[in-house]
């Protein structure tokens, strides 16, 4: 796989000598004293500093940047091809402050060929997804697609949560040397992604301490953002000390009055889809007047969903609907971000310098996408992706990262009672279990092992490090989740956000079929019952993406959910309304270690060596006794 730059056609990657060279010929060709490319005419142009729309606009571009917008007709210079678009309105390309591309499930190739169409044309990738599977090779991993020609700028933010906590371990470790080494490398990486471990940032005596805090330095020293993660976060005390900590966002936010402490308090807000109505109408409400310090993101968004609802246009949609005027909204996705992330240089507003991207809108207070053009050329018409998809054979060290050197058996799920024993006592958790203490229930032994209990809403769920190639297991009980079929299972390699195996189902057996079957495929999910396995979804990829069109990977994951639906899942209400009973794709987060969790189950590690430990405190406790 090629990464020598120096065979690049022109400024794909932001590199600082070249940028240099870049910016003394757009000079000049603004000023007409060298041929410019091509000339887009066009009916309106909104430019978002100011928040005006300029009539009958002309743009010029020399290779993949603007080098001249003015009135049409008022540009001196030669152009080589001239195209007009009277009837369109021309906007910048949107741009994404917080996504995560590991969660479209689609490589960066196939992830541009999706979203652009709906005027994506700048990501500024979350990565401690890829980071915990491949820390090494993150930042190759994230520009190679850019490298190889593809029009979608991925601005990549190395992981904070790499690993996410001391308890956690496998795939990669980032702290200060790393950090430094990513920002000096290349302008494209904006800064550092979102800050989740709370406990460590505000506990001097945590052991993840002087890793994240060195992280955040290393930040500071080269000028990046720091991103935040605020969740849980709310009482005043709270918010001013993640304020003071350097965190510069927040895009966890549900409620109003949290959402408006936080702006109060220096905060850049990341709006998400399931929170917007609510908060934008409250924000008119409070007749808030400056919206530059908010963005709306996406966070997660798989591929199946994308094509139902659509990308970031989706997102301003939503905010318009809901009252904001078109002007804010788009603002929202184009220079707000931008200026956060400190990449106005590049993207953000069609003005000289900046990349030629834009949208072509047939209406703007529905956000009719006709055309997208990125890098100084059409990428979309309508619904279709034409820009340049590279041919990536991702190497061994992206698709071969389910390390198990062995058979998982039955035997590494049995869970063994103490001696003499009927019945024990037995610690539980359930997705999104935020209390501070965890669930106690009496649970029956038989033969020496300890059962579930379906009767109850009991399972069995557990985490199988991938990393190692020991596959060592961590396993306990939960409630209200997985399936009461018997001898079923589903296991995925996609467990945020150290991204080991989890697996959940009513028989020891069934839950090794599922584990051994992810290990063959390279990751995914599967999903096994009566010992057969009824559906896989292929991740071959960091065990997290693949390497196909968001339509196939999108035909697995609807057979995926139609075996599913003739499975029995348990299910127990929880804090969000978003995961609604039947196929547990909840479970993909509810492995998440950082605020608010206090207990979880990760692989064993030598602090907890049985994966069941509070990240508040480091305390561990038994499964059983």
């Amino acid at each position: 796989m090629a990464t020598s730059r120096t065979a690049l056609p022109d400024d794909l990657l932001i590199n600082a000598s070249d940028e240099v060279l870049k910016r003394q010929d757009l000079v000049l060709t603004a000023l007409g004293r060298r041929p410019a490319d091509r000339l887009l005419r066009v009916g309106r142009l909104l430019d978002v500093h100011t928040r005006t729309w300029l009539d009958d606009q002309e743009i010029v571009i020399k290779g993949r940047r603007i080098a001249y917008v003015g009135p049409a007709g008022s540009y001196a210079g030669e152009v080589s091809e001239r195209l007009s678009e009277p009837d369109l309105a021309a906007v910048p390309g949107f741009g994404e402050a917080h996504k995560h591309i590991e969660s479209s499930h689609l490589t960066p190739e196939w992830e541009a060929a999706l979203v652009m169409p709906h005027g994506v044309t700048w990501t500024c990738e979350a990565s401690h997804e890829f980071s915990n599977v491949n820390g090494a090779r993150n930042l190759e991993f994230w520009l190679e697609a850019r490298r190889r020609g593809s029009p979608m700028k991925i601005f990549p933010l190395p992981g904070s949560a790499v690993p996410p906590t001391a308890y956690e371990w496998g795939g990669g470790w980032f702290g200060y040397d790393e950090q430094k080494a990513f920002l000096s490398e290349s302008l494209m990486v904006a800064g550092l992604d979102e800050v989740m471990d709370w406990p460590s940032i505000s506990d001097p005596g945590n052991p993840s301490y002087d890793r994240l805090w060195g992280m955040i330095g290393a930040t500071f020293e080269q000028r990046g953002v720091v991103e935040g993660h605020g969740a849980g976060l709310r009482d005043m005390a709270s918010i001013n000390a993640f304020a003071a900590a350097g965190l510069a966002s927040d895009h966890e936010g549900w409620f109003l009055d949290e959402i408006w402490q936080k702006l109060l308090h220096g905060l850049f807000i990341e709006l998400r889809p399931h929170s917007l109505p609510e908060v934008i109408r409250g924000l008119i409400d409070k007749e808030l007047t400056d919206w530059s310090q908010i963005a709306l993101v996406t966070d997660d968004r798989s591929a199946s969903d994308t094509l139902k609802i659509g990308a970031t246009d989706h997102n301003v949609r939503l905010a318009i609907e809901n009252g904001l005027a078109p002007e804010i909204a788009i603002q929202c996705v184009t220079l707000n971000p931008a200026r956060h992330m400190r990449l106005t240089p590049w993207v953000g507003s069609i003005a000289p310098g900046r990349f030629a991207d834009f949208v072509l809108l047939s209406d703007v207070a529905s956000l009719s996408i006709e055309k997208v053009w990125a890098d100084g050329r059409p990428v979309s018409e309508g619904a279709t992706f034409i820009g340049v998809r590279p041919e990536i054979d991702w190497p061994q060290w992206a698709t071969r990262t389910v390390k198990i050197d062995r058979t998982v058996t039955a035997d590494d799920f049995r869970i063994e009672a103490p001696p003499n024993r009927t019945t024990v006592n037995a610690a539980l958790l359930r997705p999104f279990h935020w209390h501070d203490d965890f669930i106690t229930m009496e649970l029956p032994v038989e033969d020496g092992a300890v059962q579930r209990d379906p009767a109850r809403n009991v399972t069995k769920f557990s985490i199988v490090d991938r990393f190692s190639g020991e596959a060592k297991v961590s396993r306990m009980f939960w409630l209200g989740t997985g399936p009461r079929t018997p001898e079923t299972a589903l296991a995925s390699t996609l467990g945020h956000d150290k991204h080991n195996i989890w697996t959940v189902g009513s028989s020891d057996e069934a839950m090794a079929m599922a584990v051994n079957a992810l290990n063959e495929q390279q990751g995914g999910w599967a999903l096994v019952s009566g010992g057969k396995i009824l559906a896989r979804v292929r991740y071959e990829v960091g065990g997290l993406m693949t390497a196909r069109s968001a339509e196939a990977l999108d035909a697995e994951m609807q057979a995926l959910y139609a075996a599913g639906a003739g499975i029995d899942w348990m299910y127990e209400p929880t804090f969000s309304p978003r995961w609604w009973p039947g196929f547990p794709e909840r479970l993909s987060f509810a492995t998440l270690t950082c605020s608010p969790w206090r207990w979880v189950l990760v692989a064993p590690s030598e602090l907890a060596p049985e994966g069941f430990v509070n990240v508040l405190t480091g305390k561990t406790h038994p499964i059983v006794w």
